[in-house]
């Protein structure tokens, strides 16, 4: 499996419309176990993306999904920046 655990940066008052944004574009992809958007409770504009996929390819794969690239340029005009960003190897549990 691979994980992703990333960290994005919202426009000053903007971070509940991106979520929203975000939440709306979701649409199933091939090989997503978990795709889970989560506020930063420790910042103003942080959310947090943690994601499960089923093989590296796939996750890369994801990002040419119409719907995808369209979520994407949607949000894009409300992102300012990215903070950390973390690879993982995901081995199970819960939701797994």
């Amino acid at each position: 499996m691979y994980g992703l655990i990333g960290k994005m940066l919202a426009a000053p008052g903007k971070r509940d419309e991106l979520i929203a944004t975000m939440l709306e574009g979701s649409v199933a992809m091939a090989g997503c176990l978990s795709y889970v958007i989560a506020r930063d409770p420790a910042s103003d504009n942080g959310i947090w993306i943690t994601e499960v996929w089923d093989n590296k390819e796939n996750h890369a794969a994801s990002l040419a999904i119409p719907e995808v690239k369209a979520t994407i340029a949607k949000a894009m005009p409300l992102i300012t920046g990215f903070g950390e960003r973390f690879e993982t190897e995901p081995l199970g549990g819960i939701g797994l």
